[in-house]
C-alpha cells in the first residue's frame, strides 16, 4: 500500500551494563577536573594532570615507572612527558646511579601548579559524591572494592 507509513520500531530502554556506566562516569570526572583546571587557568589534559600528580607525589622516577605506574605506553608517556618538560612542570636529570639514564622530577613551578590542582581534584571528586550520604558513599566504596578485587583475582 503506497503511502501508507509504518510505526518505527518501538525503543527498548535497558539500563546500562556496569562497564558503560563505570566508563561514563569515568569520563565525566574526567571532563569535569579539565573543565575545572581550564577555569583556574591551567593548560593541562587528564593524562598529564596524572603524570604531575605521579610525579609531585612519589618523587622523581623513570620514565618506564611512570609509565607503568599509569598503564600507559612508552611513546604515549614521551608525549606527555615532553608536553609536561616544555610547561616547565618536569624536567628530566641524570640518574646518580646510572649516568646513561634519565629521571623525571617535578618542577618548582610543576610543584607549585600541582598543589593548586589537587584542591582542583578533590572538588571535583567531592561534586560528584555531592548526592550521596555517608553511608551510600561507604556503600559504593565497598562494591567497588569488591569488584576490582574480584577482577584482580580472575
Amino acid at each position: 500500500m503506497r503511502g501508507m507509513q509504518t510505526d518505527p520500531a518501538p525503543v527498548i530502554h535497558r539500563p546500562p551494563s556496569l562497564g558503560v556506566l563505570i566508563g561514563q562516569v569515568r569520563n565525566e570526572l574526567v571532563r569535569a577536573l579539565e573543565t575545572e583546571l581550564h577555569r583556574q587557568g591551567v593548560d593541562l589534559r587528564y593524562t598529564q594532570f596524572l603524570a604531575l600528580k605521579r610525579l609531585a607525589m612519589d618523587g622523581p622516577m623513570h620514565a618506564g615507572e611512570l609509565a607503568r605506574a599509569l598503564e600507559h605506553d612508552a611513546g604515549a608517556m614521551t608525549r606527555v612527558i615532553d608536553q609536561l618538560e616544555k610547561k616547565g612542570y618536569v624536567v628530566r636529570q641524570p640518574n646518580p646511579q646510572d649516568r646513561r639514564a634519565l629521571r623525571l622530577a617535578v618542577t618548582e613551578s610543576g610543584m607549585a601548579t600541582w598543589q593548586l590542582i589537587a584542591k582542583s581534584h578533590e572538588r571535583t571528586l567531592e561534586r560528584a559524591q555531592h548526592e550521596l550520604t555517608t553511608e551510600e558513599r561507604a556503600q559504593l566504596f565497598r562494591a567497588l572494592e569488591r569488584i576490582h578485587a574480584a577482577l584482580c583475582a580472575s
